[in-house]
């Protein structure tokens, strides 16, 4: 295994290559603070051979049938299954995560695959009834052209398929800048899709410092679609770049996920849940509850409930047995959770448990709940991106659904009632893309993935994952 972390490659135009400077990032395991190896760090030089890979497999690409796109696609997946426990592996070295969860990440990736490999042979044109008999109208769907993608790291493939899938089954040609802190498990990824047999220069992949990476695609008259996947703020740097070339985007940015425990709610359903949803790969994930609102009656049980199963969480190496929650990416992460903890508390915070970070080799951070945090604190008001839970209660519905729509957030929330009218004014007045009642029900390839406000523009996966993809094309025609 470590055999492979020598050297990740850029993929351009079909074979794995240095950058042109042969420059290279380190990369750590962030479990262990040991260095596992490089990832070629690419420059204008290579993006510019990216580009012209991209445009020539483009060309070729959009001229292959959508069966067998579907079935070159088909292939990559079947060829990933195979590997999901080497691939998971190094996911788990590289990004921290237990490797349980590195594995329903592939299975989550591969899911993906599948799906766009149909959803691309059912992306409908139509025939438009003409109100004259001697004209023909036609609404065609082609593909948009070159793509350019940015993904993280938090999930190197799972997030990556989201780009790469609807890509290829649409007839596109894709760029996708990958995380530095993850590339080997994004590498593989993408070497399951060559081995499948997709054309030179259809599928590129480069690393390298983001934002000078994306200030060169972004404005280049062969890109034609954005796709990316971050923080607000550099999304709506992103997008702002984009949309002075006119360029079609689809941005997925965070969240700062509210979740809402009525009194008639199943406590116990509810603490076991949130608590899983909430210290899953440390809390890096951008639909993770970040902000927990339990009604003043059952506040108590609640709390209760939910700090003995943050306790139970066994936290260590991804790899060793029984491990719940990892590290934190890195050095930095780990000291902005430090600082949003220590800002809480130094504006009236409780510390139930945890508060600290664990040992002094790698990035672990324990699994932390906080009470009485002030609204004017970090923690409630920027996006956590780690292990705290901060819980507090409510006397009114309406106090409730004004902090679950205080912030610019609106990607995910999650709702606790056993009262379906209440559920269903909850679901209506909650300003969020996605809404999960009872259970944990998102990130399922079959329905969209989007936020509203400040945490995206567009959906990924479902039916609507495909159409930012492609362009519409209407022709009216007259027989001769």
């Amino acid at each position: 295994m470590k055999d492979k972390y020598i050297s990740t490659k850029l993929f351009i135009n079909g074979y794995w290559v240095d950058s042109v400077k042969e420059e290279t990032i380190e990369i750590h395991n962030p479990a262990t603070e040991d260095y596992i190896g490089t990832v070629s760090h690419a420059r204008k030089e290579d993006l510019d051979l990216a580009l012209n890979s991209a445009q020539k497999g483009f060309l070729t690409w959009k001229n292959f049938s959508a069966l067998e796109r579907s079935k070159i696609m088909r292939k990559a997946a079947d060829i990933l299954k195979s590997r999901t426990k080497d691939i998971a592996k190094l996911m788990t070295i590289e990004s921290g995560k237990p490797i349980a969860d590195a594995e329903i990440e592939l299975g989550m990736g591969i899911d993906q695959i599948e799906w766009f490999a149909e959803e691309g042979r059912r992306a409908y044109g139509r025939i438009i009834p003409s109100r004259l008999k001697a004209v023909n109208q036609f609404v065609f769907k082609e593909p948009v052209g070159v793509v350019a993608a940015f993904t993280p790291w938090n999930w190197p493939v799972q997030q990556t398929a989201r780009k790469i899938a609807p890509a290829l089954a649409s007839g596109c040609s894709i760029i996708v800048k990958g995380p530095e802190e993850t590339p080997t498990s994004t590498a593989e990824f993408v070497k399951a899709f060559d081995e499948a047999g997709i054309p030179k220069g259809t599928l590129n992949l480069v690393f390298g410092i983001p934002s000078e990476i994306s200030e060169y695609l972004i404005p280049h008259p062969i890109v034609k679609k954005v796709t990316f996947t971050g923080s607000t703020q550099v999304g709506k740097q992103l997008m702002s770049l984009a949309g002075r070339y006119m360029k079609k985007v689809t941005m997925e940015l965070g969240g700062h996920s509210p979740a809402i425990i009525c009194e008639d709610a199943n406590i116990e359903t509810a603490a076991n849940i949130l608590v899983g949803t909430k210290f899953r790969n440390a809390g890096q994930i951008c639909i993770s509850p970040s902000r927990f609102l339990v009604h003043k009656k059952v506040y108590e049980k609640f709390l209760n409930l939910f700090v003995a199963n943050v306790r139970s969480i066994k936290v260590g190496n991804g790899l060793e047995d029984d491990i719940k929650m990892g590290p934190l990416i890195h050095e930095k992460r780990l000291q902005t959770i430090e600082k949003l903890v220590k800002d809480a508390v130094d504006r009236g915070a409780n510390i139930v448990t945890g508060g600290k970070r664990i040992g002094n080799k790698g990035y672990f951070f324990e699994p932390t709940v906080l009470t009485e945090v002030s609204k004017d604190s970090k923690l409630m008001n920027e996006e956590p991106f780690g292990p705290l839970a901060p819980i507090s209660s409510f006397d009114h519905l309406d106090d409730a659904l004004d902090e679950a729509n205080r912030l610019e957030y609106g990607l995910a929330a999650y709702v606790y009632t056993n009262n379906l009218k209440l559920a269903q004014e909850l679901a209506s007045n909650i300003e969020s893309g996605q809404i999960s009642i009872n259970h944990h029900g998102l990130g399922l390839v079959e329905n969209p993935f989007g936020g509203v406000k400040g945490s995206g523009l567009g959906s990924e996966m479902g039916a609507e994952g495909i159409e930012p993809y492609l362009n519409v094309k209407f022709i009216s025609q007259v027989g001769l």
